[in-house]
């Protein structure tokens, strides 16, 4: 069977009905091993994890070096209280982060995921400005669209109103300013001026809302799943910060997506020499191996906490041992194989792939990213930027044609949860230009198939 051929379907399910009722009637199949960038199921089929699960699969799955240090720790103990003992792992992570962060950013606070990493910024910034006599700053201003987490204080800045609406009497919901879509515009600006536009916008809220009152701006540097790898015009970063540190505001970078090498940057906003106050880390950081997150800032901001009591804030696993040996083996490894570059080089072929393959299907109406985190956006007309029937579910389709030919890619709504159709490729940074070529393979015949399902464009 050619590689690119739809696969086989399963024999008929036996298996008794799951207890996950996080699962929806649709079944999938049971994974039985995965290494590199594969994964296999108990009855033989193999899949290219070409979103890193989703996107968290940095340094590709089985990493024999990973795993014999996990081993190393377990043999010693898995876990370990804060509050009761400091333990090796955490304190050599710690240090091995803090020299990949940019300067000063050397004060680190674990947790286990991205959810936990983005509520812990946020109640660090008001901590801090409690401590340093502005208890009046609470409100953290946020991007819609955006997708900052699922717990009730991170979901507080999201900007997703399919994910929020059930959940809004249950808590306060924050300021929102336009995500920076400068590539929609239609307008007679040049992109360093639509930069600099959506980069106002901020300093527009910020004053209708009252500058005493916001304690922070939080964004993705470059966007995740709300907006399918958004970047935005150079132009827009320098000047957020210069608008933060006109009006004393806290800059959070959300980097649980486009952190830990992803981009072809340690951090995403490394491209652009971005000075974050506060950055929330996880998915790469632990790759998969144990759920492991981060919160990063400078002594300047935790000081005075500890000065008056302390963080106010914690969970039980923050700092395993376990979970700590395994992110630290992650970064040895995205050192021993050079990840961050490959991620860059990679990232470059995957971009001028997906080009090209815009240029044959011109419903694709953008393609974007930065190394190994991509996005494409779909619309019914490329000239007026319509958008596709949300009743052809046409994102869902794509998935679903690539899954069938045994590519796992991802994609979700990318206006508000609501309306907009995209696809994001993201694979492990371990991949190879060969590798690549399989995936965009997969990627046109399944584009091909939802063409001639919903009556879209192709050239040629």
């Amino acid at each position: 069977m050619s590689k690119l051929e739809v696969q086989p379907a399963a024999e008929a399910d036996t298996r008794p009905p799951s207890h996950l009722f996080y699962l929806s009637s649709l079944r999938r199949p049971l994974v039985d091993h995965a290494e590199g960038i594969y994964f296999w199921t108990k009855d033989g089929r193999r899949f290219i994890d070409g979103s890193s699960g989703p996107m968290v699969a940095n340094i590709g799955h089985s990493n024999r070096n990973v795993l014999d240090a996990m081993k190393r720790q377990m043999d010693k103990t898995t876990f370990a209280y804060r509050l009761h003992f400091e333990n090796e792992p955490a304190e050599e992570l710690a240090r091995a982060l803090a020299g990949k962060l940019p300067q000063g950013m050397d004060r680190i606070f674990f947790v286990s995921g991205g959810s936990e990493a983005t509520e812990s910024c946020i109640k660090l910034a008001r901590q801090w400005a409690v401590a340093t006599g502005q208890p009046k700053r609470w409100k953290v201003i946020t991007r819609f669209p955006s997708y900052h987490g699922g717990t009730l204080g991170s979901l507080s800045v999201t900007g997703d109103d399919a994910l929020a609406e059930t959940f809004t009497p249950m808590m306060k919901v924050m300021p929102t300013v336009p995500a920076p879509t400068a590539w929609r515009d239609r307008d007679n600006l040049s992109m360093e001026q639509r930069g600099i536009r959506y980069a106002d916008m901020l300093e527009e809220k910020i004053l209708a809302e009252g500058p005493e009152s916001v304690l922070a701006f939080i964004m993705e540097p470059i966007g995740g799943a709300a907006t399918a790898a958004l970047v935005a015009p150079d132009s827009y970063y320098p000047r957020i910060r210069e608008i933060c540190d006109r009006y004393g505001i806290l800059l959070i970078h959300d980097e649980v997506m486009s952190g830990a090498g992803r981009t072809g940057k340690f951090l995403g906003g490394d491209h652009w020499n971005c000075r974050p106050d506060i950055v929330a880390l996880s998915k790469g950081l632990g790759s998969g191996y144990a759920p492991l997150g981060a919160l990063a800032a400078p002594m300047r901001l935790v000081e005075p906490l500890l000065a008056s009591g302390g963080f106010q804030h914690g969970h039980t696993y923050a700092g395993n041992p376990l979970a700590c040996a395994a992110g630290l083996a992650v970064l040895g490894e995205m050192d021993r194989l050079d990840l961050i570059a490959n991620a860059a080089a990679m990232g470059d072929v995957l971009m001028a792939e997906l080009k090209g393959l815009q240029k044959r299907f011109p419903f694709i109406a953008d393609v974007r990213g930065k190394g190994l985190l991509t996005g494409a956006e779909m619309v019914a007309d490329p000239e007026t930027l319509k958008p596709i029937d949300p009743a052809s579910k046409a994102t869902q389709r794509l998935l679903d044609h690539a899954y069938a030919r045994g590519l796992i890619i991802y994609g979700r709504k990318v206006k508000g949860g609501v309306d907009g159709d995209n696809f994001m490729v993201a694979p492990p940074m371990i991949i190879t230009a060969e590798q690549i070529g399989e995936m965009i393979s997969i990627i046109g015949d399944s584009l091909e198939a939802l063409a001639v399902e919903l009556d879209l464009p192709v050239e040629g």
